[in-house]
């Protein structure tokens, strides 16, 4: 071999390392937007469960733009404009403020949410079985079991004739929530006081009143921010001696005294599953919204005995679980 022909061998392959890396493809990218914070959050291990189940995970095949609103929904427009001009293949949305948001930022890019209102009421999509649109997900139907939560803490605590609902106005499918709960109320006989929270020193601030107008019981919303601040929300129950209705297991776990609702842990594992199969190909249009099937109970025997409530046998039978 003569040796031009020799080092213009080797010059072809120096090259093939470059043109390899340059043929790889390129790792998609899911936006995550969140009206809340990391910090509390109950939706994001399950998600990310659900899209490892569905072959991807984090930092290895896929990256996740995280976007919170840090409890401002205000603030959510302006985040979602963001993750559409950043080009990602999927957004992921937690609460009916962040779906809407996506939902005015694109039409295209496919959306994913998760919330607990009616997403056919709130117009995200056409149909459960074909939403037909770039949006699918899940609906939980989590608000339209507040007038059954409103039972279920009369039934414990029934010397209270009054009852809080602790209400974020920024949220507005909060706004059917309340709808419900005055039903229920006025079907029960109980008056009930509707408190603003949007914040944690409102919650702080709505405690104190129902201190001051001596209150008998707290019916909590599911709105996204509201379960962040479970901790929060516990703390404050314990403290000033109030029974309280949750959505969720997990605020029960976490010393709530009962809790009732579709699983959340289930629901957001959904999430990560269908967002794996958009990133495969599929159409969220022909991608049915997923919807729960069981809606559990929960009770808290060490908290009610703290406050020096005895649990029912109406409660305890139809409980699906007794933390001791």
């Amino acid at each position: 071999m003569r040796r031009r022909e020799f080092i213009s061998g080797l010059g072809s392959a120096a090259a093939w390392p470059v043109v390899a890396r340059a043929q790889q493809p390129t790792m998609p990218v899911i936006g995550y937007l969140g009206p809340a914070s990391l910090e509390g959050t109950l939706a994001l291990r399950p998600f990310l469960q659900g899209l490892k189940e569905a072959g991807f995970a984090e930092g290895e095949n896929v990256k996740i733009e995280y976007r919170w609103a840090e409890g401002r929904n205000d603030r959510l427009p302006a985040l979602a404009a963001d993750l559409v001009n950043r080009r990602v293949a999927a957004i992921v949305t937690v609460g009916l403020p962040s779906a809407l948001a996506a939902k005015a930022a694109t039409q295209t890019i496919p959306v994913v949410f998760n919330m607990g209102s009616n997403a056919i009421e709130t117009g995200l999509v056409a149909s459960y079985n074909r939403p037909e649109r770039n949006l699918t997900g899940v609906a939980l139907f989590s608000y339209e079991l507040t007038a059954k939560r409103l039972q279920l803490l009369h039934e414990m605590v029934p010397v209270a004739t009054s009852i809080a609902l602790i209400f974020n106005p920024s949220n507005p499918g909060n706004a059917f929530q309340v709808r419900e709960a005055k039903t229920g109320a006025g079907v029960l006989g109980l008056d009930l006081q509707v408190l603003n929270a949007s914040a944690p020193s409102e919650l702080e601030e709505a405690f104190a009143l129902i201190v001051q107008q001596r209150i008998g019981a707290v019916l909590v919303m599911d709105d996204p921010f509201l379960n962040t601040q479970r901790s929060q929300l516990v703390a404050l129950s314990s403290r000033h001696a109030v029974a309280a209705i949750y959505p969720y297991r997990e605020m029960t776990a976490a010393g709530g005294l009962m809790s009732y609702g579709p699983g959340i842990t289930d629901s957001n594992r959904q999430v990560g599953i269908y967002t794996g199969r958009i990133l495969k190909g599929e159409k969220p249009a022909d991608m049915p919204v997923w919807q729960p099937t069981k809606f559990e109970m929960a009770v808290n025997l060490k908290t009610a005995k703290a406050l020096g409530l005895a649990v029912p046998a109406s409660i305890l039978l139809r409980a699906d679980e007794v933390i001791e």
